[in-house]
């Protein structure tokens, strides 16, 4: 079936099924694979205003179909494919590598369909991006969904593209044009958000499977909304903080959805899916008038389904009290104090202290909170092997807080393979204390195609080298696994298998460290090919039991009747 504009989600290393790579544990704490299969939720908004303005769109996940068949043909699948425009995001950095082999093969089979990227790591390389044949479009800033509609409209009506907001693109003659970052919404009430959008979509289309926005979500789903997209937050290491913004989106200050719109975005969801829903951002952030009026909405709504709450920092136990009596469907909590360090911790820009955190945390289960996931991170500015150690210690102190059988999760993993493109660490590596091996994006697209997660490391600091993060990492594993398993939150047999897991991942690791000092290419890539099925068999749960972040919920299938509800009631919404 044709289609105005295709949105085409990459994995992070193409052909990764055809390279011998140990990943490692880059990925262990969030939902999608080491091939980062999860596509951006701008797909979602972007499509959902297309499709409004009258255009046929179509979101196909290559990467997910890759991971469900080993025999899925990429190639073929692009090839039957038909659109004007082919839009690939190149949001978070992981996709350097796949994002552009994805808009090469397009290009192959449709040399008369434009190709867009688009994305915050698209912002910052936009000229970049623009001068490799490939691409012919790279829209810039983080709410370009009119922009893309006017780009549409443009390129239908043959227009002048010069007229269209953010937008850095080709001529006929390939001379390169830059209309300049100008639009930007101060408000995100505009913006479409209606998984309704993409359900038609995939029902118009007969592709659920390519549709899905990471593998095993139609089993285990998992829905989000944004309360905004910017932040008032300075965090150094972060691509999405308020310096960062400034820097690659022209934001000057965050965009907030109101707080009556959130809380209809998440009863748009519920009256398809009874599903948990992540609420993006800290409810606090704009301000506590914000949260009480957002949880006052849902009160009136009658929200059902699970939610899970965002905290960028300690809160008191009237604020659970009061979610607590907002959600009949449960709520749980996700935290990312990033190390128990304070020094570290203030360092990042996060200026609160670890008694808030101990304050906070046993505050959370006494009212009403059903899981609280909390995150720790090794290579970060001022933190050396104790500091980064310290804080899988600090876990024993956390867990004796609380009940035994309450569901505190606690998670200690390398920080990301790449310092965020536009934060205040990659600006300024030095103040901080970082040595990049990568500043452009062909030297970040080369790092991907590594085959060991070490080696894809774009950072050493002044107190941990690439060798140090790597090991310290499987180091903190162990002890935080030996600390869960001293309060008994983990029997003799888990324990004992977390750790010989850990063990096996680091000597895989130094494996794949010795084959490739060997001299000879041809020796060297098929040592490192004996090492591809125990690399692919350590892709999840290396460091981490990846399966603590399932959230219980019934699958697609099972929501099927509430779906076809939903879909009824969408005819008579405004």
């Amino acid at each position: 079936m044709r289609s105005d504009i295709i949105f085409l989600h990459a994995p992070s290393v193409y052909d990764f099924r055809k390279k011998p790579i140990f990943y490692g544990p880059v990925s262990d704490v969030i939902p999608s694979s080491p091939v980062f299969e999860m596509y951006p939720i701008g797909f979602m908004t972007i499509s959902s205003h297309l499709e409004a303005a009258g255009f046929r769109t179509r979101i196909v996940n290559i990467a997910v179909q890759m991971l469900q068949s080993d025999s899925f043909d990429v190639e073929k699948r692009i090839r039957g494919l038909d659109a004007d425009v082919f839009a690939i995001d190149l949001h978070w950095m992981p996709h350097a590598h796949g994002a552009i082999e994805l808009a090469k093969i397009v290009k192959k089979y449709h040399p008369n369909a434009k190709v867009e990227f688009g994305g915050l790591t698209s912002s910052y390389f936009h000229q970049e991006l623009i001068q490799r044949p490939e691409i012919d479009l790279v829209m810039r800033g983080d709410t370009t969904e009119i922009p893309t509609v006017m780009l549409m409209e443009t390129l239908q009506k043959g227009g002048d593209l010069s007229k269209v907001p953010n937008l850095t693109w080709k001529d006929e003659q390939g001379k390169i044009h830059e209309n300049g970052l100008t639009y930007s919404l101060t408000s995100l009430d505009e913006i479409k958000f209606d998984y309704g959008t993409m359900i038609k979509c995939v029902m118009r289309n007969m592709d659920i499977k390519g549709a899905l926005p990471w593998f095993g979500w139609d089993k285990l789903p998992l829905t989000s909304v944004f309360t905004v997209r910017g932040c008032s937050i300075n965090c150094a290491e972060c691509g999405g903080s308020h310096y960062a913004n400034g820097k690659v989106v022209c934001r000057k200050a965050p965009a907030f959805r109101s707080p009556e719109k959130l809380a209809e975005d998440i009863d748009i969801i519920q009256s398809y899916l009874d599903t948990p829903v992540f609420i993006v951002g800290d409810l606090r952030q704009h301000s506590m008038d914000y949260a009480h009026r957002f949880l006052s909405e849902c009160r009136e709504r009658g929200i059902r389904n699970h939610v899970v709450i965002e905290l960028f920092n300690g809160a008191t136990p009237e604020y659970f009290q009061e979610i607590d009596k907002t959600f009949d469907g449960g709520w749980s909590i996700e935290f990312s104090p990033d190390s128990h360090d304070e020094k570290v911790r203030l360092a990042l820009g996060k200026g609160y202290t670890n008694e808030a955190i101990e304050k906070t945390i046993p505050a959370a289960f006494r009212n009403g909170c059903s899981r609280f996931d909390l995150f720790y991170m090794n290579g970060l500015p001022y933190q050396d092997r104790d500091s980064a150690m310290e804080s899988a210690r600090a876990s024993k102190r956390l867990w004796e807080s609380v009940n035994r059988d309450d569901q505190l999760f606690i998670y200690n993993a390398p920080f990301a393979p790449f310092v965020d493109p536009g934060s205040r660490v990659f600006e300024e590596p030095e103040k901080w204390g970082y040595r990049l091996r990568a500043r452009t994006l062909e030297e970040h697209r080369q790092l991907l195609d590594s085959p060991s997660w070490k080696h894809v490391l774009s950072y050493e600091t002044e107190w941990m080298t690439r060798d140090d993060v790597a090991e310290i990492s499987y180091d903190a594993a162990i002890e935080l696994a030996t600390m869960e398993h001293s309060v008994g939150r983990i029997d003799d047999v888990t324990f004992s298998e977390r750790c010989e897991r850990t063990e096996f991942a680091r000597e895989l690791m130094h494996k794949v460290d010795r084959i490739l000092e060997i001299k000879d290419p041809e020796e060297r890539e098929a040592r490192l090919w004996e090492t591809k099925d125990e690399g692919t068999r350590m892709m999840n749960s290396t460091v981490c039991n990846k399966k603590d972040l399932d959230w219980d919920a019934g699958s697609i299938w099972s929501n099927s009747p509430r779906v076809a509800l939903g879909l009824v009631k969408s005819f008579f919404r405004k």
